[in-house]
């Protein structure tokens, strides 16, 4: 066999749903990559002959082999910071009181139209370090702190200009409806027309983005603006997606769903109607337990009932200066466990085979099987429930990154 490289005496976490034990586990495994592509994979024992001298061999030391992590949601482009928020929160300020009076969104998108696009891009690749660091190989970013045509534009350059210059793969999404800013404060529809008629144009002209977001909430857009950003963004190509149920039921998800939005995400506030919808659509659900924690919120999503339809579950760290400015994945998968009930294997199909199917591919990475994309990582763990288990010291060793060995 000709292989440029083979990983030995190791365990593997396909997330193969096709395979039946937990984690889709091979124990005492072996997997052999080429051209940036899965070529073999399975138990050492049935390992073909290869000549050991005509390749690198890697010994995992009996660690663990997962898929490279995901994560699914993220506003890692930005400038500035909302520590005295943070500090007016814990004074009895609320989420709602706070962006109601001009702070919240608002006050990172100031920062954002005065920022150059290299300090954004420092900044970014600052925070894509630290997650490719926990074995991150695949990350979503989304715009939304412009709110006017040329700064959704810069951010979104930003984003794609980050994918280009690392070794973690970026999806971009454009997020105009995130807030109504200052100067459209009483004409909501005119910047819905805005986000529509203008800004989506240039995002597409310019192909700057994967999908397209919207903030469904009593203090952002209603249903019926939800409804025309997103119909417009399909009609112009985007995959969709919908911040929803995180205040309030709204009804957006089942809204989304019914449109063919790829997820829709927080989701507190989703009841068994929605849920259903999601459903029958194939549509995910997006956990962010960085959200959930750090505004201490009470009101739990629906887990038992995701699970009861058989809906996706992802997981994704939300990270943004407001609401969840936690830059770990690895964290969320703890969060998830511990804050949502769910099993470290539900979560680390959060971050993996699920959180490749929000962003539309799965058919390339997520899981581990012959022809996929090699993207992988050994973790120095006796076994995978550690890696939702304990947080502190980070036990990624290696990441292979489309069959390249980015970091040992």
């Amino acid at each position: 066999m000709s292989w440029d490289h083979v990983w030995i005496d190791v365990n593997i976490a396909t997330m193969d749903p096709d395979n039946s034990a937990a984690y889709g586990a091979i124990t005492d495994a072996a997997i052999a990559v080429k051209d940036g592509k899965i070529a073999w994979l399975g138990p050492r024992k049935e390992l073909p002959d290869f000549d050991v001298f005509d390749m690198p061999v890697y010994r995992g030391r009996g660690g663990w082999i997962t898929p490279g992590l995901i994560d699914a949601h993220t506003h890692l482009v930005f400038a500035g910071n909302r520590a005295n928020e943070f500090e007016m929160r814990l004074e009895g300020a609320s989420y709602e009181d706070i962006a109601r009076a001009g702070g919240g969104i608002i006050s990172t998108v100031n920062a954002c139209r005065e920022a150059e696009e290299a300090e954004l891009f420092d900044l970014g690749r600052q925070r894509l370090n630290a997650l490719a660091k926990e074995g991150v190989t695949t990350v979503e970013i989304k715009s939304g702190y412009g709110l006017n045509t040329e700064t959704e534009v810069k951010l979104l350059k930003v984003a794609r200009e980050l994918g280009r210059n690392h070794h973690v793969d970026v999806k971009t999404t454009f997020l105009g409806a995130h807030a109504i800013p200052p100067e459209y404060k009483h004409d909501n529809e005119a910047y819905v027309d805005l986000v529509i008629n203008e800004m989506l144009p240039a995002v597409i002209e310019q192909n700057l983005a994967d999908a397209a977001d919207v903030f469904c909430e009593n203090i952002a857009f209603n249903l019926d603006q939800t409804e025309r950003v997103l119909t417009a963004a399909k009609t112009a190509g985007l995959e969709i997606k919908l911040h929803a149920e995180q205040l309030s039921n709204m009804g957006g998800s089942t809204m989304a769903a019914k449109l063919g939005a790829k997820s829709v995400d927080h989701i507190e506030y989703l009841d068994e109607a929605g849920v259903k919808a999601l459903a029958e659509s194939g549509t995910c659900a997006t956990l962010l337990p960085g959200a959930f924690y750090f505004l201490r919120e009470t009101k739990m999503p629906p887990i038992e009932l995701l699970r009861q339809y058989n809906v996706p579950i992802v997981v994704a760290s939300d990270f943004n200066p407001g609401s969840s400015p936690i830059c770990s994945t690895l964290l969320m998968l703890n969060m998830a466990c511990t804050l949502f009930k769910l099993t470290p294997e539900e979560a680390l199909k959060g971050v993996t085979v699920n959180a490749a199917k929000a962003l539309g591919i799965e058919q390339n990475v997520g899981m581990l099987a012959q022809g996929m994309q090699a993207d992988f990582c050994l973790w120095d763990i006796a076994t995978p429930a550690q890696l939702a288990y304990a947080y502190g010291v980070n036990p990624c060793k290696d990441v292979v990154k489309n069959g390249v060995l980015v970091h040992q």
